[in-house]
């Protein structure tokens, strides 16, 4: 197989996980990068072997030897850039989100149909082993039908550790934009599309000063929700619970909790943003013959019956925020191009997530239940042995 030829626009620190990881892989080959100053982008590409550097993301869309852009970008970049890459004909992989609007998603998704070209989306984590872990076990019935459960993104925002925590606060961020697609599209790939979604939401001040680093002493204007709760109606029939919230100074929630007619299975994790956005960790998983209620006797009795750590055999496991295997899912999406079949890190996903997400805000403004319009087909299990199963 061609390598694919990447250009990478948006050379922050998440773009030093992707180089690194797209270098491990013979399908795919990074030919360009691209910054908002020429000077930023030759120091990314001699650090990674680039060949080649440019002062715009339009200056790299242009360039004729570039088969696939990814979008590192802001999120308020992400439509722009993503537009121009499909008009100039080629494929896409974005951070999330897709876009900042469901009506510019959905844009994306259908051009790309249109122009017979690909459109991909972060997060990829749900690729990772434990999530995958957790897939597995859901498919063979492990604890049954999924009728419900819980997912938590709780923290008290990024002002005390981002370098520019601004635009977390800004439309097309917030902690629904910004960490919720991690727990979102977790719960969209192991119970697949959303059928109806009900939400309130509020935040806890119009505005929040940033209390140390290079920011130190600025007050950020709230422009979005800061704390969102809403359930979520799945078309296989599971409700869930989704929290996502900067507006929590601690807090002893699971990350992630599935309730099966069979048993329960946890994601436990108690660093507040760690989770589904990880790749790796331990899952929980209690049986119906584990429940802490017996009866000896018919006399009823409390017994303290510890959880298991369910057996993972699946590859990508790193519990690293700074190294991960990021950028999976654009390798995968290279592997579909080539054999024409859906890419697990899709564009209807993302879709999907966009607008479940609009949905949410919906229904918490306008004190109503949504439908959303769109739906997917749910992503095929990661091979265990990717990438060589792709051979």
């Amino acid at each position: 197989m061609a390598k694919v030829r990447v250009g990478v626009i948006g050379i922050g620190d998440i773009s030093d996980v992707y180089l690194n990881n797209l270098k491990k892989y013979d399908v795919v080959e990074v030919v360009a990068c691209a910054s908002r100053g020429l000077e930023k982008a030759q120091r990314k590409a001699a650090q990674h072997g680039i060949p080649k550097a440019y002062a715009s993301g339009a200056e790299l869309i242009a360039d004729p030897d570039i088969d696939l852009v990814l979008n590192l970008t802001t999120p308020q970049a992400h439509f722009e850039y993503n537009l121009a890459a499909l008009q100039a004909g080629k494929h896409v992989y974005t951070e999330k989100p897709l876009a900042t609007t469901y009506a510019e998603g959905r844009q994306l998704v259908e051009l790309a149909r249109e122009k017979g070209l690909y459109i991909g989306c972060a997060p990829d984590t749900f690729l990772g082993g434990r999530l995958q872990n957790i897939r597995e076990m859901l498919d063979s019935g492990k604890i049954g039908r999924v009728t419900g459960g819980g997912a938590y993104f709780v923290s008290h925002g990024h002002e005390f550790h981002h370098p520019a925590p601004a635009f977390f606060y800004q439309p097309g961020a917030g902690p629904l934009y910004d960490m919720g697609p991690y727990y979102m599209t977790a719960l969209l790939s192991l119970l697949g599309p959303v059928s109806s979604v009900c939400a309130m939401a509020t935040k806890a001040g119009d505005t929040r000063v940033v209390p140390s680093g290079p920011c130190e002493g600025q007050v950020l204007p709230v422009d979005v929700d800061t704390h969102i709760v809403a359930t979520l109606g799945f078309a296989c029939g599971a409700v869930v619970s989704l929290t996502c919230s900067f507006d929590v100074w601690d807090s002893e929630l699971p990350r992630l909790e599935l309730y099966g007619s069979e048993g329960t299975i946890l994601v436990d994790e108690k660093d507040p943003i760690s989770g589904p956005n990880l790749f790796g960790g331990d899952t929980l998983v209690r049986a119906a013959k584990q429940y802490r209620w017996q009866d000896p006797a018919r006399s009823p009795q409390y017994v303290d019956v510890p959880w298991t750590v369910a057996p993972n055999a699946h590859p990508f496991n790193s519990v690293s925020h700074e190294e991960n295997p990021r950028g999976i899912g654009l390798v995968d999406m290279v592997y579909a191009i080539r054999d024409g079949r859906t890419a697990r890190a899709s564009g209807d996903m993302a879709l999907h997530s966009l607008e479940v997400m609009e949905c949410i805000l919906r229904s918490a403004h306008g004190k109503v239940f949504c439908t959303p319009e769109t739906t997917f087909e749910r992503p095929a299990p990661l091979p265990v042995d990717f990438p060589a199963s792709e051979g």
